[in-house]
């Protein structure tokens, strides 16, 4: 794709801008952090307009924007599972069974529950596994605004990886949440406002001046395999895709970054109406990109090779507006990047540090970030596609942490050795498949290979069956609700 020079200067020129007034509202924010509970959790202040805005701009990135749009692009709305499908409707779970329980007990980790629930050892492991789930899905947005430079400014693939990995660590560095939470409202802002211009503009120009004939072009003129959402043609098929949805939907629960967003809000009330309001947004802006990417095939047939909404975007938007839009959608993987650094940046300074003398300040915080960061460039070099790296980051924490914290969320358990060995065999078996390259579980088995059945969910299986066999010998108390305990 040829760029017009006029207009690499004008987008660079405006980025430079963004970028200063980003970093600008950072300065802003560390002016609010007195403490390591202002730098986490933005000292518990979040009003419902910011906290909405933060949980979509966490997840509304690179996945969302760019890696969704084309894996729709070549396989059809079934490859959007893992994202906006499977992120949205985790948002909706949390706003319904989990944000309140999990604000109640005003922790700043989700190590801090399992601590908690599980004793000292559940907080270790549960942050041996929490922590790198992460650097897969940094390096994924790495690799994602990478392309997007290499794209339109011919920066070369490895030098952008650096810079990118410069610019969202730098204000995170800054303000901690509440600069994550502030640059997340201007960011998201940008996003939701690109993408609702660039799907008008697109389906006018394929309607011939009228955007509900170039939707209705779409749907007619596309390939009915490409308009399937769930695919039944085959249980293999079928199972498959429940287990990639599954990833999205219940393997974020137990995530930091979703957490810390849920303990920053002002009341049990704004931390469950944040995680409903962002997953609808969520859910309903996620569709434009998938949209655009089917437009995408009827307007561009033969380059399959270009990253579709950038495209999209060049070919149909006025300079100017195409400028705009392509902030937005730097935007949309910085806001992603800032959160996703902070979070598990936030585990390694409350949960493992103090484990080696470090004491929890705002330093060590800082040195967490910048930790994160330098793992996640690294990993990001190795070059491994952007939606395997998303996929595996999901996945990790879905076998290693959901069972054992819904159980615990809505129980008081007895012992906290049923707890670990849940963590120790979801995620042995996650390691078992992800050294031998198996896809599915345990696809050299017989009958087994003929099933292909999902690891995720045959490993949150495993996690379960072996926690309540051990769990069996003690009594286990359920409560509506976990009230915090002493």
């Amino acid at each position: 794709m040829q760029i017009d020079p006029s207009l690499q200067w004008l987008l660079a020129i405006t980025l430079v801008v963004y970028l200063v007034a980003m970093y600008a509202i950072g300065w802003y924010a560390q002016r609010q952090v007195h403490d390591a509970e202002d730098f986490l959790v933005a000292g518990r202040k979040l009003p419902l307009s910011l906290a909405w805005m933060t949980l979509l701009a966490t997840w509304f990135g690179a996945g969302t924007m760019l890696t969704a749009a084309d894996e729709v692009r070549s396989d059809g709305l079934s490859a959007a599972a893992l994202d906006p499908f499977g992120a949205g409707f985790c948002l909706l779970i949390a706003g319904l069974f989990v944000a309140g329980p999990m604000w109640r007990m005003k922790l700043l980790t989700v190590p801090d529950f399992f601590r908690r629930k599980f004793g000292s050892k559940a907080e270790l492991l549960s942050s041996l596994i929490l922590v790198p789930s992460y650097f897969g899905w940094i390096a994924a947005q790495f690799t994602a605004l990478a392309e997007v430079l290499n794209l339109f400014f011919g920066i070369p693939f490895g030098w952008g990886l650096v810079i990118v990995a410069i610019i969202g660590t730098g204000y995170t560095l800054m303000g901690g949440m509440w600069s994550v939470t502030l640059t997340d409202a201007v960011q998201i802002s940008l996003v939701l406002s690109g993408l609702l211009v660039l799907g008008v503009v697109v389906l006018w120009e394929l309607g011939n001046g009228n955007a509900w004939a170039g939707l209705t072009r779409v749907q007619q003129e596309s390939d009915p395999e490409m308009l399937t959402i769930i695919p039944t043609e085959s249980f293999a098929t079928l199972i498959g895709w429940i287990g990639v949805f599954a990833i999205g939907a219940l393997g974020n629960l137990p995530g930091q970054d979703l957490m810390q967003r849920v303990f920053a809000a002002k009341s049990e009330r704004t931390a469950k109406w944040a995680c409903l309001i962002a997953g609808v947004m969520y859910l309903l802006f996620g569709a434009i990109p998938l949209l655009l990417a089917l437009a995408g095939n009827l307007l561009f047939p033969e380059d399959m090779n270009t990253k579709i909404l950038p495209a999209l975007a060049h070919a149909f938007l006025h300079p100017v507006v195409a400028v705009i839009f392509l902030l937005a959608l730097l935007s949309a993987i910085l806001s992603t990047i800032d959160s996703a650094i902070l979070s598990p940046a936030s585990v390694l300074a409350q949960n493992v540090f103090p484990r080696i003398g470090k004491i929890d300040t705002l330093t060590s915080n800082r040195v967490a970030v910048l930790l994160v960061a330098i793992c996640s460039l690294v990993l990001a070099f190795f070059g491994e596609s952007a939606y395997a790296l998303l996929e595996e980051a999901y996945l990790l924490t879905m076998v290693g942490l959901f069972v054992p914290m819904m159980i615990g969320l809505y129980s008081k358990p007895a012992s906290g050795r049923a707890a670990n060995i849940s963590m120790l065999v979801g995620t042995g078996i996650w390691a078992i498949h992800f050294v031998m390259n198996w896809e599915t579980f345990l696809p050299t088995v017989g009958w087994l290979e003929t099933l292909q059945l999902p690891l995720s969910l045959m490993a949150t299986a495993c996690a379960a069956l072996a926690y309540f066999c051990l769990q069996w010998p003690w009594r286990i108390e359920w409560t509506r609700d976990s009230e915090p305990e002493a």
